[in-house]
């Protein structure tokens, strides 16, 4: 049965669609169709799911789509393949009116997205997300953006989708890092404000990785709700409650430019690294118990993902890493918003910290 979620945003609102199986059953282009009003004119995706995914590609095609494949990793979001990619949109036609359906990870769907932003002022797009990162967190929401040589994602738009298609069987391709990698991102919605959803990843969490479909269906279909439920009442991050998504991402991304946003450390495990410096750091300013701190690091741990500086292979000071932070698109009048924590479930905005406490603290 497929699942259906909604992302309430007035005249920009869709739907989200979950089911195993969604693509090969031609479901999926059913609703790209419909959602199209005809046509898909092209679909993006990269080398890995060309190579991996070919079906799912001949399926989404229909009546004939273009395919764009572009290189696979994090150095795809560039400035370069930006222009690339708008160049051969514009060359095949793409009018305003047309969808662009992004085929693939977080990389894909963020590029695309963006491109589809700004081509003609704006085209619309679809997102099929197949990495359990991207299915669990940023095919929603509607932001997209590139990176730069200063920083992560420092050049972007927000642009809803048109419609989000999940199908849990692209997990069946993908290597075990990116699953796991992906299942940062499902263990942050607990810790944002669901401890009993952390505690169900602490007894369930193994069975996913391992590839159990009913797991996996629950942790998508549960983190994508909760994000649903976040972006129709703070669409823009303007007030600190999309804020709250971040949980994990300041120190993570920090951790990323340090490696160079290289294949040594991908952004689920940055951000895994980064959910537990941020607890531990609660737990060091007293606001969350030791106990809670450690409960993270454990599971983390436990489920084969970084959970600090040392497990994530980073041996940069505190004053390296917090020039890092400096150039984060969150920066405002020289203050940087960190998310912190109380205890499991119990997040909240800090825009008070001491930087030079955080880089003593990393230190």
């Amino acid at each position: 049965m497929t699942r259906i979620v909604p992302v309430s945003l007035g005249e920009r609102s869709y739907k989200i669609a979950i089911a195993p199986g969604l693509i090969r059953s031609g479901e999926g282009r059913e609703r790209a169709a419909d959602c199209a009003s005809g046509r898909i004119r092209v679909i993006v995706t990269d080398q890995n799911v060309a190579d991996h995914c070919a079906a799912a590609i001949s399926s989404l095609a229909g009546d004939g789509a273009e395919t764009i494949i572009l290189p696979p990793g994090e150095a795809t979001k560039s400035w370069s393949t930006l222009q690339h990619l708008c160049d051969r949109l514009l060359s095949l036609g793409v009018e305003r009116n047309n969808h662009i359906i992004a085929l693939g990870g977080g990389v894909i769907g963020d590029l695309v997205g963006f491109a589809a932003a700004i081509l003609k002022r704006g085209c619309k797009f679809i997102q099929v997300p197949t990495t359990l990162l991207s299915q669990v967190d940023s095919s929603v929401g509607g932001k997209t953006a590139i990176n730069t040589a200063m920083g992560k994602n420092l050049i972007g738009v927000f642009h809803q989708p048109s419609l989000v298609l999940i199908d849990p069987e692209f997990l069946d391709t993908l290597p075990a890092r990116e699953i796991r990698a992906g299942y940062a991102e499902v263990v942050k919605y607990g810790l944002i404000d669901d401890a009993d959803f952390f505690a169900w990843c602490e007894a369930n969490g193994a069975d996913l990785l391992g590839g159990n479909r009913d797991a996996q269906v629950h942790a998508i279909e549960t983190s994508v709700r909760a994000k649903a439920r976040i972006v129709a009442a703070d669409e823009r991050e303007t007030s600190d409650l999309r804020a709250l998504l971040n949980l994990g991402h300041t120190f993570g991304h920090a951790l990323e430019a340090e490696t160079g946003f290289t294949e040594a450390l991908i952004h689920g495990e940055a951000v895994a690294a980064g959910m537990a410096l941020a607890h531990y750091f609660s737990a060091r300013l007293g606001l969350c118990s030791e106990r809670d701190s450690d409960r993270v690091a454990v599971h983390l741990r436990a489920v084969g993902l970084p959970d600090g500086l040392q497990a994530a292979g980073v041996s940069a000071s505190g004053t390296k890493l917090i020039a890092h932070m400096l150039h984060d698109k969150k920066m405002s009048a020289g203050t940087l918003p960190f998310i912190l924590s109380r205890g499991i479930g119990q997040a909240f905005v800090d825009k008070s910290v001491s930087l030079a406490e955080v880089a003593a603290f990393l230190d």
